[in-house]
């Protein structure tokens, strides 16, 4: 069902499902650090399965694209931006999986639960240990924001396939024809 210019439709399937679910994350997250409510303890509590979903659909999404090539990039892209889309993508993939590794292992420091509901608990991945949870607390704050620059960088350059390069980059994630 899939063409050679295209993602197969399962990958698509996956990216836009991640897309919502990473959109919905960045707001949750940026929710969680402005407030000191009730609302807080609200958003943690999608937070952290939200974070385990991520985690999974990408590991299975990584696993479904090394066996899975995604269409080449135009011929006249020059170099240096096929480079970019590349480590670009790579970086989001290593995001997609490291962020809710360590939002797991800083929980498991602070020796706090990670719940995901209906009474089900993850274990701990790491030892009860107070400057560790520092540490990471830290990390996944600033590899929050490198994922929410990386994430803009991505949507900015799928609009430039789409609207201005008019290439077919745009369309191949999007099942719609790509123009010669």
């Amino acid at each position: 069902m899939s063409r050679a210019d295209t993602f197969h439709p399962f990958a698509r399937v996956l990216h836009w499902l991640m897309a919502l679910a990473i959109l919905s994350m960045l707001f949750v997250g940026a929710g969680m650090v402005t407030s000191v409510e009730a609302r807080h303890a609200w958003l943690l509590a999608i937070h952290k399965p939200l974070g385990i979903t991520i985690f999974v659909l990408a590991l299975i999404r990584l696993g479904f694209r090394l066996t899975h090539p995604a269409p080449p990039l135009p011929a006249d892209m020059p170099e240096w931006q096929k480079l970019a889309a590349h480590a670009s993508h790579w970086l989001l993939y290593g995001l997609m999986i490291a962020m809710p590794l360590i939002g797991w292992g800083m929980l498991s420091a602070g020796n706090y639960p990670v719940t995901l509901g209906a009474g089900l608990r993850l274990p701990p991945i790491l030892p009860s240990d107070a400057a560790l949870f520092a540490w990471l607390r830290e990390a996944h704050r600033y590899l929050a924001w490198l994922f929410f620059l990386t994430f803009l960088a991505h949507i900015g350059a799928a609009l430039m396939h789409g609207l201005i390069r008019r290439d077919g980059v745009l369309q191949s994630m999007t099942g719609g024809k790509r123009s010669a």
